[in-house]
């Protein structure tokens, strides 16, 4: 039997060139994902103000952010973005390309992120979902997220993130 676990690595993102892949994996996942979700006018926006190689070397050098890049097989599949807060560990991003879903990458990431939570002493890890990701969210609550408040982030351009946060007990 292939053990699915010795074919995922997570490396850290740290360099100009990461910064490109993970710019490109952000294009593919968020257009396949959220365009029916939000719609292609505010996904335009939000890649190019969020998850530009530029906006993701700011937010590592200026905001306090960790970005790792999921590899399956050697292959980019995907990326997490994480940040330490005071009082819990900001899971901010976790995109797994479509054609790489199903093979435990997520689930990997999702460990990652409470070892980082341990690491830390925190005792919570949250996230926001759009409220619309009903599949997502699904997911989420299998991993133990619970829902605990309804958010709406005014994200400039006339945009609105309208997202649950989710929090979970590590």
């Amino acid at each position: 039997m292939l053990n699915l676990d010795s074919m995922i690595e997570i490396t850290p993102a740290n360099k100009a060139s990461d910064y490109i892949l993970i710019e490109d994996l952000a294009d593919t996942i968020w257009r396949e994902h959220y365009i029916p979700i939000v719609g292609k006018p505010q996904i335009d926006y939000m890649l190019d103000k969020f998850q530009s190689a530029k906006a993701i070397s700011e937010q590592i050098e200026e905001e306090g952010f960790e970005y790792f890049i999921l590899f399956f097989d050697k292959i980019p599949a995907g990326y997490i973005a994480v940040k330490k807060e005071k009082e819990h560990l900001f899971l901010s991003k976790i995109y797994v390309l479509s054609s790489y879903r199903g093979k435990k990458i997520g689930k990997a990431a999702m460990l990652k992120t409470e070892e980082m939570a341990k690491a830390y002493h925190l005792k919570t890890i949250r996230l926001g979902v759009n409220i619309n990701n009903t599949n997502s969210i699904k997911a989420y609550e299998k991993l133990g997220f619970k829902k605990v408040k309804t958010f709406i982030t005014d994200i400039g351009n006339g945009f609105v993130m309208d997202d649950f946060i989710m929090e979970k007990k590590v």
